[in-house]
């Protein structure tokens, strides 16, 4: 096999991002070969998957259905196992929540290119994740829009930051009160006006906890402090992100919303390959670009965000662990839209924080965090 050939495990594959980036490998099968494919419990679309793509190692997390998809041909092997594999150059983390944070712990590790789109990872860990990235001359390359985006602006320059600008849709829900905030459905809420995304962060998106959520990864990605990351809501989610440099110029990267074009770059960089499955904006249907700051009254989940994200510790775990449980029990019908903030809030200030914590005491603040909303609930 050419040496050009990159050889990828793709952790997540049957949900949006991964289905994604599987399309994105499909368009360029020369350029690509899937070596591992790792899943949650969709074990049908995961066989149509290793019929088409045929990797040598496979996995489903729901491990009564794992044996249904047994095959000769390829092996079972587990995500953080799949992450250090010698033959696989880049790993894909496009799983959702914390079973991102091991596997992306593994792979950075084993100093492989980390094509990452799990936001857990470096929001509940991310001084462990880029410290051992660094030592083991592990990349981390963003599949996120916005941090795509800002990494894509920042390409060439020679000069730091000085302010980094996160654009966000705002939502479906961004011009309703209060009170119309409190009789969002779920159905509702997972229709997002721009993008296509899985459930649990197309919740986040219309909470704004999904941006809040990149602010804390943006620090830690780009080594920003934050109060020089700021966000914008930019209703056409044309400008994915910006970034001000000392002079005051401002650099932005547009493209249509579409999820694949930053997963693209990530996988194919340093080249821009032609893709004729991408849309491409049309200007003559481009009326207008507005932008508006973030109502953090309404969407009090973007300022708990980064109000954790700043006292740092075990406080981002907590917020990821809790953001879930809320996240689930919504979907679940069981609590308002409106109650995923006062959840997390809540949950958030009856937690000690630990300062510099290992891996363990991480794991075990996403725990304690999922259980109090449980128990308030």
């Amino acid at each position: 096999m050419a040496d050009s050939v990159k050889h990828l495990a793709v952790l997540g594959s049957t949900g949006s991002i991964g289905q994604q980036t599987l399309e994105v490998l499909r368009a360029f099968s020369h350029r690509f070969r899937v070596i591992a494919l790792a899943a949650g419990n969709n074990s049908d679309l995961l066989k149509r998957q290793i019929e088409e793509f045929k990797p040598r190692f496979v996995y489903l997390q729901d491990e009564q259905k794992l044996h249904s998809i047994a095959g000769a041909g390829y092996e079972i092997l587990p995500p953080e196992a799949m992450a250090n594999l010698p033959l696989v150059d880049t790993v894909v983390i496009a799983t959702s929540g914390k079973a991102g944070l091991l596997p992306a712990l593994a792979a950075v590790r084993a100093g492989k290119t980390v094509a990452l789109a799990n936001k857990e990872a470096l929001v509940m860990a991310g001084e462990i994740v880029t410290a051992e990235a660094k030592q083991h001359s592990a990349r981390i390359l963003p599949i996120d829009s916005e941090h795509s985006a800002i990494w894509q602006c920042l390409n060439g320059e020679t000069t730091p930051a000085a302010r980094l600008i996160l654009t966000a849709s705002g939502g479906p829900f961004r011009n309703y009160s209060l009170a119309q905030l409190e009789k969002v459905t779920a159905e509702q809420a997972l229709k997002h006006p721009s993008w296509r995304m899985g459930r649990k962060i197309t919740i986040d998106s219309a909470t704004l906890m999904n941006k809040g959520l990149e602010v804390i990864e943006a620090h830690w990605l780009f080594e920003m402090p934050f109060e020089r990351i700021s966000v914008l809501v930019h209703p056409q989610s044309i400008i994915h992100s910006m970034v001000e440099f000392a002079d005051g110029s401002i650099k932005a990267q547009l493209s249509y919303p579409d999820m694949r074009l930053p997963i693209q770059f990530a996988l194919s960089y340093p080249e821009r390959l032609a893709n004729p499955q991408l849309p491409k904006l049309d200007w003559d249907k481009a009326a207008s670009l507005t932008f508006e700051p973030p109502d953090c009254d309404s969407f009090p989940c973007l300022k708990l965000a980064i109000e954790a994200g700043k006292q740092g510790g075990t406080c981002p775990a907590v917020l990821c662990g809790a953001d879930e449980a809320a996240v689930e029990l919504f979907l679940a019908q069981k609590i308002k839209f409106t109650d995923i903030a006062r959840l997390v809030e809540q949950t958030l200030s009856g937690h000690q924080s630990i300062s510099r914590p290992n891996l363990e005491q991480i794991i075990e603040a996403d725990a304690w965090a999922r259980q109090q909303v449980l128990n308030y609930l």
